[in-house]
């Protein structure tokens, strides 16, 4: 239990973080948050979350308005905030769209036609399977998979040619599997698929199915990324996010984190970018975010100005890589 002491600390800590400097701009009408993508999904959670944030803490003075632009697998809203050249009133979030889309439909966008502002997070993938199927481990459901031969096990995901799918053909290279993939609209839809043994796994975000997890319906093997979240705290009676491995670990030598980053239009001033800058920080600093990376298992690297700029020219060569080997590129 903490002690009064810390408590004031900690308090008097958010205090300084959330206090609001005289800024040489800010916005001076409503601000659309735009979302590449559909509702209820981890974009559109994230930003929901950080609208409710920045209202609770009244960090703006301005309303921060969350816009769905889904169209396209993304593209209209990302072409949306490419082609509002010079607005500050107008940011969007972005996932792992930002790379895929362009590549796979050959629209004309690329993430440098915008402005970079902050990365808030990774978010993590994790192979699953029912809970009610024998599979233990990643190297067990791997050698069921090689044992049935090719295209008899089906893994479920979000989409076609986008993350789930991308991470798929990644585990078919590493483990000389071969899946059938099938495409639904959300990662709500693909849990459900999976409790039903429509399916037989996914790689769902840790979000998506931590509800079916703690119910005792699905079960996951490993996580893609380089280390074990570091969430120690049980999810259900026996394990915590820390306990699950990492596919590496498991046998399974798959990498794959998705970002969730925060980009303006072109052409904004640099004050206009510091503002942005600066109340991502502050959303950072509040409980309300803490306690939403631990829900959700994310991956709290947090990025802005050059090493952010760095991580998105890395980011987007990997998966140039992974979709032309995947065969996944526009023709």
């Amino acid at each position: 239990m903490k002690s009064l002491a810390s408590r004031v600390c900690s308090t008097a800590m958010l205090a300084a973080a959330l206090a609001a400097p005289a800024w040489a701009w800010e916005p001076t009408k409503p601000v659309e948050f735009v979302v590449p993508a559909g509702t209820g999904g981890g974009a559109d959670q994230m930003a929901r979350l950080i609208q409710g944030i920045v209202i609770k803490h009244k960090l703006m003075k301005e309303p921060l308005i969350v816009v769905n632009k889904s169209g396209g697998a993304g593209a209209e809203g990302f072409l949306a905030v490419k082609e509002a050249k010079g607005d500050p009133n107008k940011i969007v979030i972005s996932l792992s769209n930002l790379f895929t889309t362009p590549m796979a439909t050959g629209v004309p966008f690329n993430w440098k036609d915008m402005t970079p502002v902050s990365m808030m997070a990774l978010d993590q993938f994790v192979l699953w399977v029912n809970a009610d199927q024998p599979y233990k481990t990643a190297a067990e459901y791997i050698a069921a998979v090689k044992a049935a031969g090719p295209n008899k096990f089906k893994m479920g995901g979000t989409g076609s040619k986008q993350e789930d799918q991308i991470i798929t053909a990644a585990i078919e290279k590493a483990t000389g599997t071969k899946f059938i993939y099938v495409p639904f609209k959300g990662g709500g839809e693909v849990a459900v698929q999976l409790v039903g043994d429509h399916i037989n796994s996914t790689v769902n975000n840790p979000i998506e199915a931590v509800a079916q997890w703690r119910a005792g319906k699905l079960r996951p093997l490993c996580v893609f990324d380089s280390e074990r979240m570091p969430y120690k705290d049980k999810i259900t009676d026996t394990q915590s996010w820390n306990d699950i491995p990492t596919c590496k670990e498991a046998g399974v030598p798959t990498d794959y984190v998705m970002l969730r980053g925060i980009f303006m239009p072109p052409g904004v001033k640099p004050e206009e970018k510091a503002f942005y800058v600066d109340l991502l920080n502050k959303v950072r600093a509040t409980p309300d975010w803490a306690e939403y990376m631990e829900k959700g298992a994310f991956n709290k690297t947090a990025l802005t100005g050059d090493a952010y700029n760095k991580w998105l020219t890395e980011a987007e060569a990997m998966h140039k890589t992974l979709m032309t080997e995947a065969g996944f590129l526009a023709k």
